[in-house]
């Protein structure tokens, strides 16, 4: 996916002007002493505060892996940047974190394993040079009895593009505000099925599936060239690839991946294949589903959003008739209009282009239910916008479904989403950047 930031000029004019300020000041001040005990937990690593150090070509980076493509991607490279946290006054402490959990799974050692933290870096996939698909954050290391063998670790706590984090916000909140049990999902009681069409370096099923114990994560990627890539060189797990028959590809994970991950990397799961014909075969039931498809020509598939296509109607099958949403990310470009209503908040205005995919969805997912609902939402920072089709939050007591009613519900759901799942950054953030209802 081709990210292009805001212009600056209209970046300040959202965010520094005194109406737009003033019409949010009263409830952001109540949301932020809400959400201090949130904030006190995981450290936002992956926070917009520190995307220079890898967003700029010229900061020194340099390539550590390049491959072909045959699936139109093109030219797949990855590209490291130096990380300035976390800090190395922390990492002692991680090397111990790293000793016990060897120790829990190999107790016959007697604990004198030691790891050794070598360093942290930012690694982006790009496809053809041009395109910067995906960015994570890798922690490199090794085990002391064999230095020679360096492991690579992606961190699951760290989302560092804003498009990700809007539709994980958005997502999650749209879920939970349609009735879903996100609390039992949260503890483990309870299953959360996702579907990740389009996997890029997996930041996104890597931090679902790290942050809620209950979430089961099925990523579907075409191109073999970027599942590699991602594994070789951005520290996703190894073990979560599957056969088309549904079975782990290797026997059973390795040690390191036993001691990063816990039970994380079996609730993964990466097919490579194309999505319809794997929409077509599955039978699972998906209560979210994401879908994040540009190619290396910065091109989003019709059939991904053809209403009457054979996807389509495999995806309404596979889509939870209750509650199911689905989040697409959008490079919406200039397409988007801005407005502010009268009490000075923001209002985005979907284009053309998110109206006719919108609809699309309407079509092929809602048909003539009346209690779906399509809504987009602006992402802060980028020209990128998160489109949502959601089943079941126009019946959950909503009423008059205007604006400010979605967008009013949904700020307050978004505050119970955060306190549940203790993120690093806050789901209200996000959708504060403001949505257009497509009725």
């Amino acid at each position: 996916m081709m990210l292009r930031v805001l212009q600056n000029r209209t970046r300040t004019s959202v965010n520094s002007s005194p109406s737009f300020r003033q019409g949010f000041l009263s409830s952001e001040s109540c949301v932020r002493k809400f959400c201090g005990a949130v904030r006190d937990g995981p450290k936002d690593e992956g926070d917009w505060f520190y995307s220079s150090e890898w967003w700029e070509p010229d900061h020194g980076g340099y390539t550590v892996f390049r491959s072909n493509s045959d699936k139109g991607n093109g030219v797949v490279s990855v590209v490291a940047h130096p990380s300035s946290r976390p800090s190395r006054d922390s990492w002692a402490e991680t090397e111990r974190w790293l000793g016990q959990r060897y120790m829990e799974i190999q107790p016959r050692d007697g604990g004198n394993e030691r790891f050794k933290i070598l360093g942290y870096q930012w690694r982006s996939l790009h496809f053809n040079d041009d395109t910067r698909q995906s960015t994570v954050k890798v922690m490199a290391a090794c085990m002391g009895s064999q230095p020679g063998s360096v492991f690579f670790a992606q961190q699951p706590h760290c989302l560092a593009l804003p498009y990700v984090r809007s539709m994980v916000s958005v997502g999650l909140t749209t879920l939970a505000a349609s009735k879903y049990d996100l609390k039992s999902a949260a503890c483990g009681k309870k299953p959360l099925n996702i579907l990740c069409i389009g996997h890029g370096g997996g930041s996104l099923p890597l931090f679902l599936a790290s942050h809620v114990p209950g979430a089961v994560v099925t990523i579907v990627e075409i191109d073999p060239i970027v599942i590699s890539a991602s594994i070789r060189a951005m520290g996703f797990p190894a073990f979560s690839v599957m056969t088309s028959e549904g079975q782990h590809s290797l026997p059973s994970p390795d040690i390191t991946d036993q001691v990063l991950w816990r039970d994380i990397h079996e609730r993964l799961r990466l097919y490579e294949s194309d999505a319809e014909e794997f929409v077509l075969k599955d039978k699972t039931v998906y209560d979210l589903v994401f879908m994040d498809a540009y190619d290396g020509a910065d091109i989003f598939s019709h059939k991904l959003w053809d209403s009457n296509s054979l996807f389509m109607k495999a995806l309404s099958e596979r889509l939870h008739h209750g509650h199911g949403t689905l989040v697409v990310n959008l490079h919406s470009d200039s397409d988007v209009e801005e407005q502010y209503n009268s009490n000075h908040h923001r209002i985005i205005m979907g284009g053309k282009y998110t109206g006719k995919v919108g609809e699309a969805y309407r079509r092929g997912l809602l048909g003539g239910d009346k209690n779906g609902l399509v809504f987009a939402c602006a992402v802060p920072w980028l020209c990128n916008i998160s489109l949502v089709v959601s089943r079941g939050l126009r019946s959950k007591g909503f009423g008059s479904m205007n604006r400010d009613t979605v967008m009013n519900n949904l700020m307050n759901t978004s505050l119970e989403v955060d306190h549940v799942l203790r993120l690093p950054f806050s789901c209200w953030e996000h959708l504060k950047a403001g949505i257009a209802v497509l009725d």
